[in-house]
């Protein structure tokens, strides 16, 4: 046995399904070693496209996604990925291939220092210098990438490593130990609850990792107390609950933004400051903020907590639920918002405007996604609007890359998604910008045999930058681009393509696209006016209710 052989033999015993990635000269072992594995290697067009897939499994089954490039130029192309689950807290391998260790001392075709390289995007990376160390090294990537708060781990394998023969056995997993919040904290957190006027439940993505919805619903319920979520926390509450006060994260202020001013209390659970900083919603840090989450809070000026209750999210809910008592409590100021906040979203739900307004289209694919369906969405102005309009009634059911909002996760994303749940229906959506980022992918899915329905916001531009530029220049620059017929692009790959003509034409498109039995490609034109029509509404927002 040589020591990608035993590698493999690790990755088998960590539960590892699948593999994506690209091949080369430096992984040959490897690959050999996988042809007799149980593990699916997916073949993708570029290596940034295999580290998005293994970021959105990671995210979606909390096991790490594995992804494989060879040096140099493949495993640049794959920092973008792996950054992208680093910061968006996704469990991830990232596998690299490197020259022989008797060529690094030299200057050497394609060599670069990839340990050094991926040190800053990865919370830890090794080279194996020694087979015999090669079930340590399996393991501990494992368990520190899916450790709290998890993120992405490297290894990197010279050529001749991987070569060498070796004897070893992989490591035993073992399963982690939860951890409970301290009696003190627990009694002081419930009493801040109890005392409190105008009480507000931040939830962000760790609840979701948790797995701790059903606990988060009930102590909000119990308490009355509202509750808004982070980009990454949607469906942590279902969004029809009347305490749900839906996204908080927009560069601007929005109604939810009320809440936050009035209030006398921010419960901050599973919350990530990477998720949106406490500057947007406690400039001055002078908010009370209880901080409940398996981890210590993050330093910030903005977010101080006067309680950090560190341990098992559910068994803390539960615990200051049995200590807190809110009896006699007047309604939170923040319910009062909900009225507004649901009225803004129906509003559209007859428009028949065209181009269509992002506003509408999010509407639409909301009517036609059930509970347990995936949208995801891609970065740009739509996931602005998707962020504000697309509403869940379970986790992990609408993926936003917002710790490094990288452009191009949508296709690649959406692919994992059906490899994790083939049963489900699953969008990627992304403006035309994104989707020629990672275009290639869809052939991937077409060979796998990963039916989904990507949706593009057609606007012929880079429309968050555009809009940006809007918002502090009154001006744009340099945004502007042609596009290809994305119909017949699709239909070229072996894809079904659609384009939207009529607003009222997009429901019924959509479900026969979801009906395919192969991927599907949605052009729909977007009216991107609305952008500055939000920008100025906001700025009209008046918080005296």
């Amino acid at each position: 046995m040589n020591t990608a052989e035993l590698f493999v033999r690790c990755l088998e015993n960590e539960g590892v399904e699948y593999i994506f990635g690209l091949p080369g000269e430096e992984n040959l072992q490897f690959l050999e070693a996988l042809q007799s594995s149980s593990i699916r290697f997916i073949t993708t067009r570029h290596e940034q496209g295999a580290a998005f897939m293994a970021d959105v499994y990671g995210r979606l089954t909390g096991r790490a996604g594995v992804c494989l490039s060879t040096l140099g130029p493949g495993a640049t192309n794959l920092m973008t990925g792996v950054a992208d689950a680093n910061l968006d807290r996704a469990p991830l391998v990232a596998i690299t291939g490197q020259v022989g260790t008797d060529r690094m001392h030299i200057e050497s075709h394609q060599y670069l220092d990839l340990v050094a390289m991926f040190a800053p995007v990865t919370k830890w990376n090794a080279q194996i210098v020694r087979p015999s160390n090669t079930p340590e090294i399996v393991r501990k990537a494992f368990k520190i990438a899916q450790g709290e708060k998890p993120g992405a781990v490297h290894i990197d394998l010279p050529e001749n490593i991987a070569a060498m023969d070796v004897v070893g056995t992989p490591l035993a997993t073992g399963n982690g130990c939860r951890i409970f919040a301290a009696y003190a904290s627990l009694d002081e957190a419930a009493q801040l609850i109890s005392e409190a006027e105008n009480p507000l439940i931040l939830v962000g993505n760790g609840a979701i990792r948790a797995q701790a919805s059903k606990a988060l619903t009930e102590f909000a319920t119990r308490l009355n107390i509202p509750v808004a979520n982070t980009f990454m926390g949607k469906g942590v509450i279902p969004y029809q609950h009347p305490l749900a006060l839906w996204a908080v994260g927009l560069q601007q202020r929005d109604y939810i933004s009320c809440g936050f001013d009035r209030a006398d209390l921010v419960i901050a659970i599973g919350y990530d400051l990477v998720e949106y900083s406490p500057k947007k919603w406690n400039p001055n840090g002078t908010t009370p903020i209880i901080h409940v989450s398996p981890d210590r809070a993050e330093v910030d000026s903005s977010y101080i907590p006067k309680v950090e209750v560190v341990g098992d999210i559910s068994d803390s809910l539960e615990e200051i639920l049995k200590r807190a008592d809110r009896t006699g409590k007047a309604e939170p100021f923040a319910l009062r918002l909900r009225d507004d906040i649901q009225a803004d979203f129906l509003r559209y739900a007859n428009d028949i405007g065209f181009p269509v307004k992002p506003q509408k289209i999010i509407y639409d694919l909301r009517q036609v996604m059930d509970s347990e369906d995936i949208v995801i969405s891609d970065v740009g102005a739509h996931k602005m609007w998707i962020a504000r309009h697309y509403h869940c009634d379970r986790p992990n059911t609408c993926l936003i890359s917002n710790g490094f909002a990288a452009m191009g996760i949508a296709i690649p994303g959406a692919l994992a998604a059906k490899l994790v749940h083939p049963k489900r229906k699953v969008v990627a959506v992304t403006g035309d910008g994104g989707f020629m980022m990672n275009v290639q992918e869809l052939e991937t899915a077409v060979r796998v045999g990963t039916p989904f329905v990507t949706l593009v916001f057609n606007d012929g531009g880079y429309g968050l930058i555009e809009w940006k530029q809007q918002i502090h220049f009154g001006r744009t620059a340099f945004n502007q681009f042609g596009n290809p017929d994305f119909v017949r692009l699709a239909e070229s790959m072996g894809l079904k393509g659609y384009r939207i003509k009529r607003a009222e034409d997009l429901i019924p498109t959509l479900k026969t696209a979801l009906e395919q039995a192969v991927p599907a490609v949605i052009d729909c034109p977007v009216d991107y006016r609305e952008n500055m029509r939000f920008t100025q509404k906001v700025e009209e927002l008046n918080c005296l209710l």
